[in-house]
């Protein structure tokens, strides 16, 4: 497989598809052994690091489920992080740190009012509040 070049690839890109698809952790975990021990006698780099980045790459499992097709995406962190670069290259220099952090939590203020009132949210407050094991962590009011 090493040497299979792009068809090895791709094998090894729908085996992974395969785990990644899974609705219960529990059953990608099982998958990811399964597909690392397969590709164990002719890809033993990729199954090393298979190896030491399991947890990571299925630490998404952990959210709901309706969560877990927009967790695959950054594209929402890459267009408020551009967002900010647009903003901070119209000042040019900044006097100081703080002017710096005025302006990119204004941003991020600016932001967040816009998620939270849209109305296809990328992940709902409510979705996002089952996260917590804090009793304590409690929703603001929504906007009517």
């Amino acid at each position: 497989m090493a040497h299979a070049g792009k068809s090895g690839r791709l094998v090894v890109a729908a085996f992974i598809a395969t785990t990644l698809a899974q609705e219960a952790a529990d059953a990608a975990k099982v998958q990811w052994r399964k597909v690392a021990d397969q590709l164990r006698p002719t890809a033993p780099k990729l199954t090393t690091f298979m190896d030491t980045a399991e947890e990571d790459m299925l630490a998404y499992m952990s959210f709901p489920p309706q969560h877990r097709t927009k967790l695959h995406s950054t594209n929402p962190l890459e267009r408020v992080n551009g967002g900010i670069k647009r903003r901070t290259e119209v000042v040019g220099i900044f006097p100081n740190e703080d002017a710096i952090t005025r302006l990119a939590g204004a941003s991020l203020l600016e932001q967040n009012d816009e998620w939270a009132v849209q109305r296809a949210r990328y992940m709902t407050l409510e979705s996002v509040s089952q996260l917590s094991d804090d009793q304590l962590v409690t929703l603001p009011p929504m906007a009517a």
